[in-house]
């Protein structure tokens, strides 16, 4: 049954990431409904694109990034540290292992990875092949095919 409605417009204006439906579906997984660890996603330039995930209270060595085909994995996980001698008065800042997935668009490629300030940062960019890019045909002069007997 065609409605006539189309999503193609949403599709326009990815982020080179998730597409409309894949965003729907990761909104109903349940490892990603937390909303931990809250996370931006910003546009620097055309094809260039930055994570930026607030890891409060997570080392570099408890941060583990990793991209298989066209999915990013940010996994986090604290090593035991002797806190069982500590007596806790408020614990507010959260301390739970995570994963985050991305679906990445066709040529996104990881740059790198820092962290600063509790915020890790993951910068992506786009890369497309030359044999992929548009090209320009010149148009020749008069042309006229030529018969064969």
């Amino acid at each position: 049954m065609n409605t006539g409605f189309s999503l193609a417009p949403l599709f326009r204006h990815s982020v080179g990431f998730d597409r409309f439906d894949e965003l729907l579906d990761a909104a109903l997984r349940a490892d990603q409904s937390s909303g931990y660890p809250p996370y931006d996603i910003i546009r620097e330039s055309d094809g260039r694109y930055r994570i930026v995930m607030a890891v409060a209270g997570f080392r570099r060595s408890d941060i583990e990034i990793t991209v298989q085909e066209n999915e990013l994995r940010i996994r986090g996980g604290l090593a035991a540290q002797g806190e069982d001698d500590r007596t806790w008065l408020h614990r507010g800042i959260a301390r739970r292992a995570f994963e985050r997935t991305f679906k990445l668009a066709d040529h996104v490629e990881v740059d790198s990875a820092g962290m600063e300030d509790g915020l890790l940062t993951v910068t992506l960019n786009r890369v497309v092949p030359e044999e992929k890019k548009p090209r320009i045909i010149p148009v020749d002069g008069d042309v006229t095919p030529t018969k064969s007997n």
